[in-house]
């Protein structure tokens, strides 16, 4: 995981320090010794993450950090305090300020790559999402992002750890802001994880007899849990198992003892990256839909026939199995347009396919053409069976007049033509092409009426 990373600080030797090290792990560098400068560079882009030291002469980092994050085109950039050991306040006041993380002096250079690279994912997913609302937005659909996403805030936590004292802090510390559920069986925690819709497990590394690496593992291992980040919480000289944790797929950790504000940083960083890669993910299964969905009826569209349509007609053909299509015309749907306006069209279109839904089974493949033509694909359904569909679609259409916004009662019918696979080596084609001819006969013997192809 790469990114540019802007370290400011006004003490020469502590920004070529923090840039051997980051080189040396491929973060591209950019530096700054003042406030100002800081500010620019990240009002032109130039940056996806901010080193910032809190002690700077004139504006200071806990100002630039506020700065940053009061600005709309910048608040979305991470930024790391590098604070001492002995300034706790630095750490509150970073928090108030809007600080995602902080890094205690002297720097540790496990600890530097892994809160970049942990933040450098959430920068990646945080412009993905703001991209594609961007794009929401030109498309005009606007979905509004849950500002509990955004903070990081309310979310469910389970915690893997048996020292009472421990426990309690970190639920404390956690509670006004999270919903923590504490486990002390690793085994137990896992069920949980995997039943449970958590948004962050946190893991210690010191439990009684038992491995907390291995539950971190099967963690990662379980479908239904590999997406939870992971938190450990270690004890300092436990540097070894922290790599192996670390080389397993833990997201991040916490030394022994914790820091209240670390905790609260950590915590929130990695829920904030779990929501933003939960929202992507429904992003793209939305796009996904809507790429093959009609947006008036919700029915399928042309495009998802035409993929699926080879497939249903091959699958038949292998199983021996036969095969029915539909092509469905509403009749004189141009004067509903030109008499009672598109609004009272749309109306029609749309409970014409909740009455064409009723009336077939779920395997069945129901599709808006386009206009006013609709395409029902009925696999194991033989021509005579489809035409006892047909006109079973016909009488629930002609049935009952349809209900418009208008307050108006129109009379709909709806003409149907039926194919089906003669031969194996009938294709899609000729089949929509017989349906097609079907339906022309049809319209041609009167309309409101199922007619089969020869």
């Amino acid at each position: 995981m790469t990114a540019r990373v802007l370290v400011v600080d006004d003490v020469a030797a502590n920004v070529k320090l923090l840039e051997a090290r980051l080189t040396a792990e491929y973060f591209e560098v950019v530096t700054a010794t003042s406030g100002a400068e800081a500010l620019d560079i990240c009002s032109r882009g130039l940056c996806d993450i901010v080193l910032l030291d809190v002690m700077m002469p004139g504006m200071d980092g806990l100002e630039v950090c506020r700065r940053i994050k009061a600005d709309p085109r910048t608040a979305h950039i991470p930024v790391v305090m590098v604070t001492a050991l002995d300034q706790p306040a630095d750490r509150v006041s970073g928090l108030e300020a809007g600080a995602d993380d902080f890094i205690a002096k002297p720097v540790d250079d496990m600890a530097l790559a892994t809160r970049v690279k942990s933040l450098a994912r959430l920068k990646t997913l945080t412009d993905e999402l703001m991209m594609r609302a961007a794009t929401s937005t030109e498309i005009g659909f606007d979905e509004a992002m849950d500002p509990r996403t955004i903070s990081g805030e309310g979310g469910r936590i389970l915690l893997v750890e048996d020292m009472e004292a421990s426990v309690d802090r970190i639920v404390r510390t956690l509670s006004p802001l999270h919903t923590v559920d504490v486990n002390a069986d690793p085994q137990e925690a896992l069920f949980a994880a995997a039943e449970n819709d958590y948004d962050l497990v946190v893991v210690s590394l010191s439990l009684s007899g038992i491995d907390g690496l291995r539950l971190c593992s099967q963690l990662r291992s379980l479908d239904r849990t590999r997406q939870i980040p992971i938190l450990v919480i270690v004890d300092p000289d436990d540097r070894q198992r922290l790599l192996r944790g670390l080389d397993i797929g833990v997201n991040d950790y916490l030394l022994r003892p914790i820091d209240r504000n670390e905790l609260l940083a950590r915590v929130r960083t990695q829920i904030k990256r779990k929501r933003f890669s939960d929202r992507l993910r429904d992003n793209v299964q939305m796009t996904l839909e809507m790429a093959v969905t009609d947006g008036l009826t919700g029915l399928h569209n042309r495009r998802y026939l035409e993929r699926h349509l080879t497939s249903l007609v091959r699958q038949a053909q292998d199983r021996g199995k036969p095969l029915s299509l539909l092509v469905l015309d509403i009749d004189h749907f141009k004067m509903v347009n030109d008499v009672h306006g598109h609004l009272v069209g749309d109306d029609v279109l749309r409970e014409f396919s909740r009455r064409v839904r009723k009336a077939v089974r779920g395997i069945d493949l129901v599709c808006r053409l386009g206009g006013e033509e609709f395409i029902v694909a009925m696999p194991d359904t033989t021509s005579a069976l489809a035409v006892l569909v047909g006109e079973r679609i016909r009488q629930k259409i002609a049935g009952e007049p349809f209900q418009v916004t208008n307050g108006s009662s129109l009379e709909i019918t709806v003409s149907i033509g039926v194919s089906s696979l003669e031969s194996a080596s009938d294709t899609p084609e000729a089949l929509m092409k017989r349906a097609d001819e079907a339906l022309y006969g049809a319209k041609r013997g009167g309309r409101n009426r199922v007619s089969a192809a020869a």
